[in-house]
């Protein structure tokens, strides 16, 4: 009879955090994540494109508060073994990443529309691609310069940007004994010649602006290093299960 073949093995290991704060340096501890607090001073951007960005702390009683154009939300992973799709990812569980965006003008980041306006009426917590419930949410607040609001130029330096500040998380948690994670999956693409063949067709965004989906990136939903679909000419791309599950795909809206 015809056993399985494992072609890859991907290992994901979660490390729950409960509390976010400003501090002096960066660092996790006691499921604590601490964010030094001028780091963003550290971040070089196009002053041309961005005009500013405040890194804000939400905690899930704090989000009945007015948020610019939700431009992404994200979590924070990375590689610790392997390419994406195999090896050891690790990833923090509890806190999200938020990108808003507006123009120095009031006008909303976007093209076919916005998503500005009262956080918890705007976002449904807890589904696919939202945070979860209690999630605490990292936000980059930016503010870009008068007319630069729907340029694909603009939505790819912002990513960028923010992406910048969440390696410094992800080089922390690459060094995290992964004996003391929360939570272990181990998943396997597999081969079985018996089997029906199977091919899952997702369709993404690759109009221009904020409707961009970025493709293997250098860390799991990172968008430095990633290929953008659009400047692929749109082909179809075919992703294993495990790069997929390892966020090989990162919406760039």
């Amino acid at each position: 009879m015809y056993k399985f073949k494992d072609l890859r093995k991907l290992v994901i290991k979660a490390f729950h955090i409960e509390e976010v704060k400003f501090y002096d340096k960066t660092f996790i501890d006691n499921k604590t994540l601490y964010i030094r607090k001028n780091i963003m001073e550290d971040i070089e951007f196009d002053r041309e494109i961005i005009k500013s960005i405040d890194l804000n702390i939400i905690y899930k009683n704090e989000r009945n508060i007015l948020v610019n154009s939700i431009m992404d939300f994200y979590p924070i992973a990375t590689k610790v073994l392997g390419e994406l799709g195999e090896g050891i990812t690790h990833v923090i569980t509890g806190v999200t990443v938020m990108i808003n965006g507006v123009d120095d003008n009031g006008i909303q980041i976007g093209e076919f529309g916005s998503s500005e306006g009262i956080l918890n009426e705007q976002v449904v917590f807890g589904k696919a691609g939202t945070p979860d419930i209690d999630d605490i949410i990292i936000q980059f607040d930016v503010v870009v310069n008068k007319g630069r609001a729907s340029e694909r130029e603009t939505i790819l330096e912002i990513h960028k940007c923010c992406d910048k500040v969440i390696q410094n998380i992800r080089e922390l948690l690459k060094n995290i004994n992964g004996r003391y994670c929360d939570e272990k999956h181990e998943y396997y693409d597999k081969v079985n010649k018996a089997g029906k063949k199977i091919v899952i067709i997702k369709q993404v965004a690759g109009q221009g602006a904020m409707y961009d989906t970025a493709l293997l990136g250098n860390e799991p939903c990172s968008s430095i290093g990633a290929k953008s679909i659009i400047d692929m000419g749109n082909i179809p791309i075919i992703l294993t299960p495990n790069e997929y599950r390892d966020g090989a795909l990162r919406a760039m809206h």
